[in-house]
């Protein structure tokens, strides 16, 4: 990580090297592209807000694509099914519908890290909510997934801008499944 340009803190190190076993179980191999991309991905979801559980997605030929997802939304888990107009449609709508907001997709972006079928997907979102913009970034070797992680990391974000500037106190009411 030092060749590439990164000082790392020893828990750093760790939640680093955690992530990059688990992408090195994935993929055959592990160039600098994607350790660039693990760092740029970093994941603070001990502290987050809204942490993706589970996803099953659904897709094919023969539509509607359908998206299976547990979200701890402040720590409580939660589950829908939703559809939509792809995988990634399916997924979104499956976040919407457990945890309600008023946010605007602006911006989704997927570049491939590396070459090859096993690369990761580096996926960017940009989210507007009444005029606060928020930008989520995610990296996974399966794109949907990346898809789901960036989108979150773009609500919370926004959760935290919302917080600092008091707007959270209103209540909302998340989708009361429990898992």
């Amino acid at each position: 990580m030092e060749d590439l340009g990164y000082q790392l803190a020893d828990n750093q190190l760790k939640d680093v090297f955690v992530r990059f076993k688990e992408l090195a179980d994935r993929k055959k191999e592990v160039y600098d592209e994607d350790l660039i991309a693990l760092m740029r991905a970093g994941e603070d979801t001990e502290n987050d807000h809204i942490v993706l559980k589970s996803l099953e997605v659904i897709c094919g030929t023969h539509g509607p694509q359908s998206a299976k997802m547990i979200l701890a939304i402040d720590g409580n888990e939660v589950s829908t099914n939703a559809t939509g107009d792809g995988p990634v449609d399916a997924t979104f709508n499956a976040v919407k519908a457990l945890y309600p907001h008023t946010a605007k997709l602006q911006l989704y972006q997927v570049h491939a890290v590396t070459e090859g079928t096993d690369a990761q997907a580096t996926v960017t979102v940009r989210m507007e909510d009444k005029g606060n913009i928020s930008t989520g970034q995610s990296a996974d070797t399966d794109t949907v997934v990346a898809s789901a992680k960036a989108y979150l990391n773009a609500l919370n974000r926004l959760h935290i801008r919302r917080s600092r500037l008091g707007e959270d106190k209103k209540e909302i009411n998340y989708k009361d499944t429990a898992v």
